[in-house]
C-alpha cells in the first residue's frame, strides 16, 4: 500500500475508498482491509488525505471482479509491484482490445491470465 505515481493515478478512471467497497461487497471495512492484505484487492494512498483507495474497476456487480486475485497473484509472481500491476491492468491494450482491467470486467480472465503468465517469459 503505496502512494500512488501521477502517471498510473491518471491511467486508472475512478477510485473507491474502503468504505464504500465494504458498502458493496456488504461486508465489514475490516474485510476489505484483509482483501487488500491478501493481495485480492490493490490499495494505494492518493489525494489530499493520502486515503487508501482501490480502483473501481475491482468491484463490480457487488463483487470483486472475477479472476482478478488470480491475475494479481501471476503479476505479483512475475515480480510486479503494485504500481506495476496497476499500470498493465489500466494501459489500452489495442489487441485485446481495452485494457486487461476492462477484460476481466467483461468476463474474459483467460485471455487477460494467459497474457500475465506470458510476461514470466
Amino acid at each position: 500500500m503505496t502512494e500512488i505515481d501521477a502517471k498510473i493515478d491518471a491511467l486508472v478512471p475512478a477510485w473507491l475508498y474502503l468504505p464504500d467497497i465494504a458498502e458493496m461487497l456488504d461486508v465489514e471495512v475490516t474485510r476489505v482491509r484483509q482483501l487488500v492484505k491478501e493481495g485480492q484487492l490493490i490499495a494505494v494512498r492518493r489525494g489530499e488525505n493520502k486515503a487508501l483507495q482501490v480502483p473501481a474497476a475491482f468491484i463490480q456487480d457487488g463483487k470483486v471482479v472475477k479472476g482478478l486475485a488470480g491475475t494479481l497473484t501471476l503479476l505479483r509472481d512475475d515480480g510486479f509491484t503494485d504500481e506495476e500491476m496497476l499500470e498493465w491492468l489500466f494501459t489500452p491494450d489495442p489487441t485485446l482490445p481495452g485494457t486487461p482491467a476492462q477484460a476481466l470486467g467483461e468476463n474474459r480472465g483467460t485471455e487477460v491470465k494467459r497474457r500475465a503468465q506470458a510476461l514470466a517469459v
